[in-house]
């Protein structure tokens, strides 16, 4: 997949996919978008010491970069695991690698330095797992607490955001688990709460009003 590099309004880096004209995060900022729409409204929502997350679209690692730092504030455990059909190629990460600090700069080379396939340790409380599929294809080994929904648009990959594709998020999570996601079009809103999904419109992230945070309910069917 040819992709491009651009800036987003808060000085991170993003990519651009000329062949279905989209990017990988918000134009109004990658970080400012990525926080608010899984750290704020799904990581933070979380009450647990422990958390399985699950992330449809491993992308530039920019998800799980600013999970290990918000983990590092609160010390629960994590195990991440996430998912990508098309690795990016190791010169457009070195590039979009612009982070300041050192550490982060280190911590973003290792996230796609990782190997493919098997959990690797991070550090002791934070286990990463990347798969290189597609979320129908994926055979999980456990249940999850969250999962960061973060395909491309519905209008640009449609067949992401089928009832077949929520259905097989349900499956995966926890009861009480959550799934978030930055689309709040109403045919994905329907397409959660047919297959058992509690759906919540929350605030968006800038440059968009509302967002979609969906519960397994207890005691699911």
């Amino acid at each position: 997949m040819d992709v491009k590099i651009i800036s987003t309004a808060d000085g991170s880096k993003s990519l651009f996919v000329p062949e279905i004209n989209e990017t990988y995060h918000s134009k109004f900022g990658a970080i400012t978008e990525s926080k608010h729409v899984f750290i704020e409204s799904g990581y933070h929502f979380i009450n647990k010491p422990v958390i399985n997350i699950l992330e449809i679209g491993f992308g530039t690692g920019l998800n799980v970069f600013l999970t290990y730092w918000e983990q590092q504030k609160d010390q629960r455990k994590i195990y991440f695991e996430t998912l990508e059909k098309y690795p990016l190629p190791e010169n457009i990460i070195a590039e979009i690698n612009n982070f300041k600090l050192p550490e982060e700069k280190d911590l973003f080379a290792r996230l796609h330095q990782a190997d493919w396939e098997k959990p690797v340790k991070l550090q002791d409380d934070f286990i990463l797992c990347k798969r290189e599929t597609d979320l129908l294809d994926y055979q999980a080994d456990r249940k999850f607490n969250l999962i960061y929904f973060d395909a491309f648009a519905p209008n640009k990959q449609a067949e992401l955001w089928t009832e077949e594709v929520f259905q097989k998020m349900y499956d995966l999570l926890e009861e009480n688990g959550v799934l978030v996601t930055y689309s709040a079009k109403g045919s994905v809103r329907r397409a959660m709460q047919t297959v058992g999904f509690q759906v919540q419109r929350i605030p968006g992230p800038p440059g968009k009003r509302e967002m979609l945070r969906a519960i397994k309910p207890l005691h699911a069917l």
